[in-house]
């Protein structure tokens, strides 16, 4: 381990953290069945789907929640959208539509703090969510 509980850069991504399941699946220590992945983002099918279409799209760098993200890095946000957007147009959800969902915090329902999306679709989403 490097101090502090960090890794080092991986093909030029910033520090990940040693104890988060989402920075393993990024640099591929922990398999995930991945739809997509660049520099920046990777996704992969969620294990406990919700859905017929239930993907996850994270940064590879490690940020807790999007207050995190948004404060350190704005342009972030827009760049995870048009990810977003291509892997609804790729899984053929634009007609029908999707929903996108990033918990925030414990009321918010986030169980692992690395920011990420769930992009949901195939099926109509009621509301309230939950």
């Amino acid at each position: 381990m490097f101090g502090g509980g960090l890794r080092p850069a991986v093909s030029g991504v910033k520090a990940l953290t040693d104890d988060c399941v989402f920075c393993k699946i990024a640099a591929g220590e922990i398999p995930a069945k991945l739809v997509y992945q660049d520099p920046e983002f990777v996704a992969f099918s969620d294990i406990n789907a919700q859905a017929p279409v239930h993907l996850l799209v994270i940064p590879r760098k490690h940020y807790p929640d999007i207050l995190a993200a948004h404060k350190a890095d704005a342009a972030l946000l827009e760049r995870v959208f048009a990810v977003v957007a291509r892997l609804a147009a790729e899984k053929n959800l634009e007609a029908d539509g999707f929903r996108l969902v990033c918990n925030t915090g414990r009321n918010g329902g986030q169980t692992v703090k690395h920011l990420h999306f769930h992009v949901l679709g195939g099926r109509f989403m009621g509301w309230p969510p939950g």
